[in-house]
């Protein structure tokens, strides 16, 4: 038996029906993308009218899993990472609020070290006044100085035609930090739950992406059922669902309880990560 692991869950399943071994012990990195060959240059195209309807976007449930895999390893790389939420000084379109944010995430790099970050979009539920205003959710390894970025998140609004409802509307909530503990895997994993794995609104834009390091993290490994069973015997195995279907590879999934017990089995996937 071959087992696929990540984070909190495993995946045991048999290869014997297929006698194919995986190519590598570990996956879910960009830096496993095949290469895409150049394409032949092509008559250029007429520009697409403004007027034309974008398909809506949403989180699909793969996304939202790799986003879960992506935040729990990025997290074991950083001492701590900061959660910033980012909302507008008025109604604001899907295509102006993520030109905004590139025109942030851009200065920032420009003005940081090494800043890594992933960001989801999501929709204003709790402001009557701007209810459905798309806003954003970001975990970053950077430590933020309040007042500098505030005013400056506030100031880029405006310089991109984004006025406040009145002179006077300066919200201190327009750009929230909150500091995370990255020993803390599940506080992580709770915001993580909140804020991206119920996110089913749609979106005329991008609905999330990430820096080129976080995109290149492994997020899985293969193993054999030895691994599997030292979470048995340290009773971490929350849930586990079998699928015996006889036409198909049996498949067991195995939740397993995060603690300190049971993160130190995940070392060889850590310092993957950090040599990257």
């Amino acid at each position: 038996m071959i087992v696929k692991n990540t984070y909190g869950v495993s995946v045991a399943f048999s290869i014997a029906k297929y006698g194919v071994a995986p190519k590598s012990e570990f996956t879910g990195s960009a830096l496993q993308r095949k290469k895409q060959k150049p394409l032949k240059k092509l008559k250029a195209k007429k520009k697409e009218s403004k007027d034309k309807v974008r398909k809506e976007r949403t989180l699909s449930r793969r996304s939202k899993q790799k986003i879960r895999k992506k935040i729990t390893c990025f997290s074991r790389t950083q001492k701590r990472l900061s959660f910033v939420t980012l909302t507008f000084l008025n109604k604001v379109s899907d295509e102006e609020a993520v030109n905004v944010l590139r025109k942030f995430i851009d200065n920032v790099k420009k003005r940081s070290e090494d800043f890594q970050y992933l960001w989801v979009v999501e929709r204003q539920t709790k402001n009557d006044e701007f209810n459905g205003n798309p806003h954003f959710h970001m975990i970053t390894n950077k430590y933020w100085k309040i007042d500098k970025w505030w005013n400056y998140w506030l100031a880029l609004q405006q310089k991109n035609g984004i006025t406040p409802r009145n002179k006077e509307f300066k919200p201190s909530s327009a750009f929230d930090v909150k500091q995370l503990n990255t020993n803390n895997i599940k506080r992580i994993s709770s915001y993580v739950t909140k804020y991206v794995t119920k996110n089913n609104a749609k979106f005329k834009c991008q609905v999330w992406n990430c820096s080129r390091k976080v995109s290149e993290l492994y997020t899985d490994f293969y193993t054999s059922t030895k691994f599997t069973d030292q979470f048995k015997r340290l009773n971490a195995v929350t849930k586990e669902i079998t699928n015996s279907d006889r036409n198909n590879p049996v498949i067991d999934v195995k939740m397993i309880d995060l603690n300190r017990s049971t993160l130190p089995l995940y070392k060889r996937l850590d310092d993957k990560n950090k040599a990257i």
